[in-house]
């Protein structure tokens, strides 16, 4: 029969593991809500985008260069994560909010995405008022391509993008790929170059709409025969 100080040595080291235990969780939790363990982006240049192969998804598929998209007037153009996901259905809704001042400007609006599921596009278009290319390579989420998995749903700024999307009324679906982070770029007109790269750091994480305004009066049309 174990004595009362064994008794007292055990029950003692069993608080010291559970503290212990307690402690790494917290010191977890505090770390992944630093930008400590976020990948770090790289920037694209336009020499990286233009050449990037995208599908159109229309009725008459083809295949083309990116670079067509904003050779003549620039272009907005949104990385989308996933079409399904609601905090990427909140941006495109919002970024659509810009149109009427890019058609103003003779800036078009456009959406890239990295997969075709199902009618995951045509619903998403319910909430993006530009058109929608074919990704398949992901440059557009490159160079480096970063990806937030399980670490992002103990993120409080998550959370937070979480319940203002769902207060807004937004709803989704869990199909498709999520976890390779998105992001919306402005490029300008011929070589101009990358005006604004906005790569998502977190779920949720929306580019300024002011931010895209302010790049897209930056753009200098081309001659249509301009390289």
């Amino acid at each position: 029969m174990s004595s009362l100080p064994d008794l007292e040595l055990f029950t003692m080291g069993m608080w010291s593991i559970g503290l212990g235990a307690v402690g790494v969780a917290v010191t977890g939790i505090l770390l992944a809500n630093t930008d400590l363990f976020l990948s770090k982006p790289e920037a694209a240049s336009l020499e990286f985008l233009e050449t990037t192969e995208l599908k159109s998804l229309g009725e008459e598929e083809r295949t083309f260069k990116a670079g067509e998209l904003w050779k003549k007037n620039g272009a907005v153009i949104m990385a989308v994560r996933r079409p399904g996901c609601f905090l990427c259905r909140e941006e495109a809704s919002e970024l659509s909010s810009l149109k009427p001042q890019l058609d103003q400007l003779g800036v078009p609006l456009y959406a890239v995405v990295k997969e075709k599921i199902g009618t995951e596009v045509e619903d998403f278009q319910r909430y993006f008022k530009g058109e929608i290319f074919l990704d398949e390579k992901k440059k557009f989420y490159g160079p480096h391509k970063r990806k937030m998995l399980s670490m992002g749903l103990i993120r409080l700024g998550v959370w937070q993008n979480f319940l203002r999307a769902w207060k807004n009324g937004y709803s989704g679906n869990l199909k498709g790929e999520g976890f390779i982070l998105g992001g919306v770029y402005v490029i300008g007109a011929g070589k101009q170059g990358v005006l604004l790269e906005h790569r998502e750091r977190e779920f949720g994480d929306k580019v300024s709409l002011q931010s895209v305004l302010e790049a897209a009066e930056k753009i200098k049309p081309q001659a249509a025969d301009t390289d």
